[in-house]
């Protein structure tokens, strides 16, 4: 049976999977929901172990990468990038 997924991307504000939230995007691949980037004021979720206690099982975070000497304080991008996923039955 073919199965359709759910992703939903966290950005958190330290590399603990148990920090606050600071960004977050939601995909739905299963057409059930449509979301737009910007549309809710809260978080879907207030930590990525949060997400996990819901069953959303997370597939990717980012590397910690040192930053260079000077660039310490920089906040041109979130770093803290962690992607979850939900699998549901077509």
């Amino acid at each position: 049976m073919a199965q359709k997924q759910q992703v939903l991307v966290l950005y958190l504000k330290s590399s603990a999977l148990d920090s606050e939230v600071a960004g977050w995007a939601v995909y739905d691949g299963t057409g059930k929901t449509h979301h737009m980037a910007g549309e809710a004021e809260q978080p879907p979720y207030k930590s990525g172990v949060s997400a996990l206690r819901d069953g959303w099982r997370l597939i990717q975070a980012s590397p910690l990468v040192p930053e260079a000497p000077g660039n310490e304080f920089r906040t041109g991008y979130l770093k803290y990038e962690f992607f979850f996923e939900k699998l549901f039955d077509a």
